[in-house]
């Protein structure tokens, strides 16, 4: 008895005397507890201030299945609140897991039954969590986050903004020390230490949500009327590089992306590169004004439709007689551009492309920018030149694409295109404004305005005739170019057309390309073009700060800058404009853009036959106009 009476009274003494400042702690940590307090994420709006995120309260479900005696009742309980079945909530309790999550993302009508009720083994979190009200319309641009169930993790930005931005967005945890009585249930105390959470910084973009909308549908519109398998477009202020409008279809809801392909997420406006075809003519036809290697009143002889390059033959697609260096531009003749890059040479081919950005990003800052390609010259081949000066052995981004063709548009200067306008505290104080930013000069204005000039006579004589609007003067370039598919060109095309408008003061830039549309609809001109003048039109009723400007008037047969007024014009000369029967052959009429009846007679005089699909005006026909064919022969045209 006396020995356990000092074996006590020593541990008595060791606990309170010698280890008291050990258990006075281990007692104060377990008399209080750590919680993390999570900042509110900051939200994304368009240029007008209109929400394009939003931060909702949502619930999640925890269960600790040890503490559940009565799995099958807990189960039926659940499954009442979120309607999913009870064996899907059985099967979770049955875990050897500590701790399984339920259910995430409820809304509070959903749980209100049970946020009151005291059910054993039950963990009831409350989140603020991120939803989309656009949906698709700006997904591709905005992103979306990962989902967090339970803990202190902050939402993680997976995607577009949203992740390029997740630190400015995310905010700052805080934290705040709680007592916790005998029972285990904790309380504020003021005495204890905490510190607020400083909630993320909100971000406004330069997208014009109307302007969003209406790109998003008319591309929507186009892919269903051509078939094609997918589309991309943008629309750009070239005097200051914001991006007002930027998508790709098919798209996906960022609200449900886990039910999305993963391909759906890029914005491929940014990410995926192609050959542009004859968009990219305006980088050769800029090197030979530039250079002074080429006079605009300079003919070339294009009669054939064909040139043979290094054993290779590359076609028109129509064969055309003597053509100036505006008309070749205007009729987008390949024999015709390909005669001026090889008096351009090698050189200055390479130094404009680069030097219009095309083979580096532009700086936009955006998750997935590609460079495209542009081979140095070192490694061309024979084929080279011709081919580069036409948009093939070059690939490109819609991107690069509408900064280019900025360039054009606002005198010569390359400007970096942006998403971002300014940043703004949570308490709306600026702390980031993202400026205009000149890259490089790419040619003098004299040069610009003279391939400008071109690019209206395009849209009003040439092969963009279909993006004309009656009354403003609109510049822009048609690109039809063969797809290279697993090692070789296939017959399938993307059907590309950029423009601008008004040409006088360029306002807006758009950008349109149709990945694959069916055939009849795969010319730029026919495909792209179209989509590009449904754009503006609504562009020009929706925003009154776009300005008028009375277009120049022009002659048709006027393809040639007015320097030399004195000096005769050459007038457009293709092979249409011969006899209608030639050694017995019948050639075939240009009928594009005719009604049926008016076709029908053309057809009769040119003692053809027709066969036409679909109804309205003429929009495709084949053979191509001027083809000679025996009497008789049925010439099939496309309706639209």
């Amino acid at each position: 008895m006396i020995f356990t009476w000092i074996g006590l009274s020593a541990r008595l003494f060791q606990i309170m005397i010698i280890d008291s400042d050990e258990y006075r702690k281990q007692a104060f940590e377990q008399g209080q507890k750590h919680e993390t307090l999570l900042p509110v994420r900051g939200n994304i709006y368009d240029r007008n201030n209109i929400p394009l995120t939003q931060n909702i309260i949502q619930y999640s479900l925890g269960a600790h299945p040890s503490k559940i005696k009565d799995k099958v009742g807990f189960a039926k309980i659940i499954s009442e609140v979120t309607g999913k079945d009870v064996d899907y909530y059985i099967d979770k309790l049955e875990s050897p897991k500590s701790f399984v999550t339920l259910d995430v993302k409820l809304r509070q009508n959903k749980v209100q039954p049970i946020l009151n009720q005291k059910i054993p083994g039950l963990v009831i979190e409350r989140k603020s969590r991120r939803i989309y009200p656009r949906e698709n319309i700006v997904a591709q641009i905005v992103g979306f986050t990962d989902i967090n169930g339970f803990g202190d993790k902050l939402d993680k930005g997976l995607t577009g903004i949203e992740k390029e931005f997740n630190y400015e967005l995310s905010g700052k945890p805080g934290w705040v020390v709680k007592q916790v009585n005998g029972q285990g249930q904790t309380q504020i105390k003021t005495s204890f230490p905490s510190k607020p959470p400083l909630d993320g910084s909100n971000i406004q973009l330069t997208i014009d949500l109307e302007y969003q909308s209406i790109l998003h549908e008319e591309l929507y519109r186009r892919i269903e009327e051509t078939q094609a398998k997918g589309a991309i477009g943008i629309i750009l202020n070239p005097q200051n590089g914001a991006i007002l409008a930027m998508t790709s279809l098919p798209d996906f809801n960022p609200n449900q992306h886990e039910l999305f392909p993963v391909e759906n997420q890029k914005n491929r406006a940014v990410t995926d590169q192609f050959e542009p075809g004859s968009t990219y003519k305006i980088v050769a036809a800029t090197a030979a004004v530039a250079t002074d290697a080429v006079s605009l009143y300079e003919e070339f002889n294009c009669k054939e439709g064909k040139v043979t390059i290094a054993g290779k033959t590359i076609s028109d697609h129509e064969q055309f007689g003597l053509l100036t260096f505006p008309q070749i531009i205007a009729h987008s003749s390949n024999v015709g551009m390909i005669k001026i890059a090889q008096k351009v040479g090698q050189t200055p081919l390479y130094t404009f492309s680069r030097d219009f950005g095309f083979g580096s990003q532009t700086g936009l800052r955006f998750p997935g920018e590609s460079r495209g390609k542009l081979r140095k010259t070192n490694e061309w081949s024979d084929m080279s030149i011709a081919t580069l000066s036409i948009g093939y052995e070059v690939a490109v981004t819609a991107l690069q694409l509408a900064s280019a063709y900025a360039a054009i548009a606002n005198g010569g200067i390359i400007i970096k295109p942006r998403l971002i306008n300014q940043i703004l505290s949570p308490n709306e104080k600026v702390v980031y404004t993202e400026k205009p930013e000149i890259i490089r000069k790419v040619a003098n204005a004299e040069v610009i305005q003279t391939v400008k000039n071109m690019l209206v006579e395009v849209v009003d004589y040439g092969t963009g005739k279909k993006a004309k609007i009656e009354g403003w003067s609109i510049a822009g370039k048609t690109g039809t170019a063969y797809k290279f598919i697993d090692g070789s060109y296939s017959n399938k095309f993307v059907s590309n057309f950029v423009g601008f408008f008004p040409s006088e003061k360029p306002q807006i830039i758009g950008v349109i390309i149709l990945d694959e549309p069916k055939y009849g609809y795969h010319w730029g001109g026919e495909g792209a073009a179209t989509v590009f003048n449904r754009i503006a039109k609504r562009v020009i009723n929706l925003d009154d700060s776009i300005k008028y400007s009375k277009p120049s008037q022009k002659k048709q047969n006027s393809l040639i800058a007015d320097k030399e007024p004195s000096l005769p014009l050459v007038p457009l000369q293709t092979v249409n404009s011969i006899s209608k029967y030639l050694d017995g052959y019948a050639v075939v009429p240009d009928l594009r853009g005719m009604s049926i009846k008016k076709a029908k007679q053309k057809l009769i005089k040119a003692n053809l036959r027709a066969k036409f699909k679909g109804s309205g005006h003429v929009v495709w026909q084949s053979p191509v106009p001027g083809t000679k064919k025996l009497p008789g022969t049925i010439c099939v045209l496309g309706l639209e």
